[in-house]
């Protein structure tokens, strides 16, 4: 039986609900002689808006250091988890960071891991709100903290962590770590807390409504579109199965959690059912996912940030650190980002972050991250890094990945190289070289793809090999360099202007976004055998607002090198299996020619 891409997502689902979990390393024996204690306690936080508010239990583990008293106090941590993850996940660094002085709390989120209520993807006033009353129990205050599930046993007080009294008696020297899912929450509380003094968000968004259903034109605002975009078909069934995997699971303790929306606001199961046949979220689910979103609210975060993203995620891509990045600049939050391989599509990368078993001694990211938590809460005076830096995937190593990174004291990097497209199908530098001529495809219908690529969300967990991506003839159009004589090397985004012809979608495109032609721009490194490479897996979706004007294209960050004797070749394709592509079939035409351009982020020669 051949294995199509719906028997592909079918299987992957099933394995995901059947029991598929994060694997967490079990502990070497130096963490086993840790100089620590370790307390499961269990929290009543009281979360929602004003007249929605319910009461709800967070499971969490209380890492103490042997030494921390009331008379000696440590700074703490909060430590957060991915979707579908729980406390367990981040163990490592609780052992790591107590027995470095601090006390942590490693908590499972609302929805995961043994926490009640339901899934709402970061809420500020849900997840930020349980999360502030977290920050309390730090900072001493009573009645928040149990022995049980039931919230019958009152735990002590917590009379060992620092206070700094700026923001009331029960201010506690805090900050906050975690990756993707656990990075949102980190906004979420700093943007209803002023205790938090500082956070470090791994590999998270800026915005889920792009980061869910991207639009790589018409940005408004960072990653913000005014035009809706195209759905990750593969992504969106996943994220909703662990959902629902975790309610099931918890579900003998909180049965309410699969009344309706199986352990997921009714916003999320509403966007899914709409979105995954349409293509795109309607207006109420992008409001939703929206106000989840640090781009929603990023002017109330005021703590210094250490944004770490990777360059091998097509869920949550490097513009979206971007984003934040310069939303956080431009308002004077001191804010510092760092580019590094390992991502939510690919796995880990020696010599960069284990959370399972962090050791900033041949960890460059854990060695970054320690240092950042210990000059800002531990006032130790040790640098904060660079401004900027970057992961340079071709750059060899041992132990720590520390030389294969590359700073800058500024963002972004390098500078412009431009190239043409050519009738010929080239990429030409000079545009007085480029020859007029039009190249002819046709966009599939119902949003179905067009060739073979990886699957992105399911890639590393069915362990499959990198395909070769490949368009079917007749639905793509491409233009090519000619072989490089020198290596390139490209830190960003590269962006693409664009104008194209399709008399069918002027006559639908008025009806909204179910008219709007759809297409999927990417680049790929082509060897001299003529192997092709789409640089990990990354593509840009645009649902062009309207055909009869010229369009921007930015495509997902990148640091990459083009060998020398490589080619470098933009596609622009009508479908993709990742992605829900247009309704109808649509012809396009794509003359070429002066003003329609690439445009690429290059340091070095």
């Amino acid at each position: 039986m051949p294995l199509t891409p719906r028997r592909l997502l079918v299987g992957t689902l099933a394995l995901i609900v059947l029991g598929l979990t994060p694997l967490v390393a079990e502990p070497s024996p130096a963490q086993a002689r840790a100089r620590h204690t370790v307390q499961t306690l269990h929290f009543a936080v009281t979360v929602g808006s004003a007249g929605e508010e319910q009461v709800c239990d967070i499971v969490g583990d209380l890492y103490v250091p042997t030494g921390a008293s009331r008379r000696h106090r440590a700074p703490a941590v909060l430590t957060t988890h991915g979707f579908g993850g729980s406390k367990a996940d981040m163990a490592g660094f609780g052992r790591l960071l107590a027995d470095r002085g601090y006390v942590v709390l490693s908590y499972s989120g609302l929805g995961f891991g043994g926490s009640g209520c339901k899934v709402t993807l970061d809420d500020p006033d849900v997840d930020g709100r349980a999360g502030q009353q977290l920050v309390s129990y730090l900072g001493g205050a009573p009645g928040i903290a149990f022995l049980d599930a039931e919230h019958t046993e009152p735990a002590p007080r917590l009379r060992v962590v620092r206070l700094d009294r700026q923001h009331g008696r029960r201010d506690p020297r805090v900050g906050m770590i975690g990756g993707s899912y656990g990075g949102g929450v980190q906004f979420a509380v700093a943007s209803r807390d002023r205790r938090v003094d500082t956070i470090v968000p791994l590999i998270t968004w800026n915005d889920l409504s792009y980061s869910l259903s991207p639009n790589s034109t018409d940005q408004v605002s960072g990653v913000t579109t005014a035009t809706p975009g195209a759905i990750k078909v593969v992504y969106g069934s996943v994220i909703s199965a662990f959902g629902v995997r975790a309610g099931v699971t918890g579900a003998q303790d909180d049965p309410s959690r699969l009344v309706g929306c199986p352990n997921l606001a009714e916003i999320i199961c509403a966007g899914l059912l709409f979105g995954l046949p349409a293509g795109y979220f309607p207006p109420a689910t992008i409001e939703g996912l929206q106000h989840a979103s640090v781009a929603h609210y990023v002017r109330r975060i005021k703590v210094p940030v250490l944004l770490v993203q990777a360059q091998r995620d097509t869920l949550f891509n490097l513009n979206e650190a971007v984003a934040t990045y310069r939303a956080l600049q431009r308002q004077g939050t001191e804010v510092k980002m760092m580019w590094q391989q390992w991502g939510h599509s690919d796995q880990t990368v020696p010599g960069e972050i284990s959370l399972a078993d962090p050791d900033p001694r041949t960890q460059h990211t854990t060695a970054r991250t320690l240092d950042w938590l210990d000059h800002y809460l531990m006032d130790r005076p040790v640098s904060t890094g660079p401004e900027f830096e970057y992961a340079r995937p071709w750059v060899d190593y041992e132990g720590s990945a520390e030389p294969a990174y590359r700073s800058s004291r500024r963002f972004p990097v390098g500078r412009i190289r431009r190239y043409t497209l050519s009738g010929t199908g080239d990429l030409v530098r000079r545009a007085a070289a480029a020859e007029p001529a039009t190249s002819r495809f046709i966009t599939p219908g119902a949003g179905a793809p067009t060739g073979v690529e990886d699957p992105d969300a399911v890639k590393n967990v069915l362990g499959l090999p990198d395909l070769e991506p490949q368009d079917m003839p007749g639905t793509y159009a491409a233009f090519r360099t000619a072989p490089l004589t020198a290596d390139l090397d490209v830190v960003g985004s590269p962006v693409t202007r664009l104008r194209v012809e399709a008399p069918t979608a002027v006559a639908t495109q008025e009806v909204g976004p179910a008219g709007q032609l759809v297409l999927f721009v990417k680049v790929i490194d082509v060897a001299p055998d003529g192997t092709r490479r789409l640089i990990n897996g990354l593509e840009a979706p645009v649902r062009v607002p309207d055909v009869e004007r010229p369009f921007t294209v930015t495509l997902p960050g990148i640091v990459h090198r083009f060998e020398q004797g490589h080619q470098l070749e933009l596609v622009v394709a009508g479908g993709t299996l990742n992605y829900r592509g247009g309704a109808a079939p649509t012809p396009v035409s794509i003359t070429s020619g002066p003003g329609q351009t690439l445009r690429l982020p290059v340091v070095g020669s």
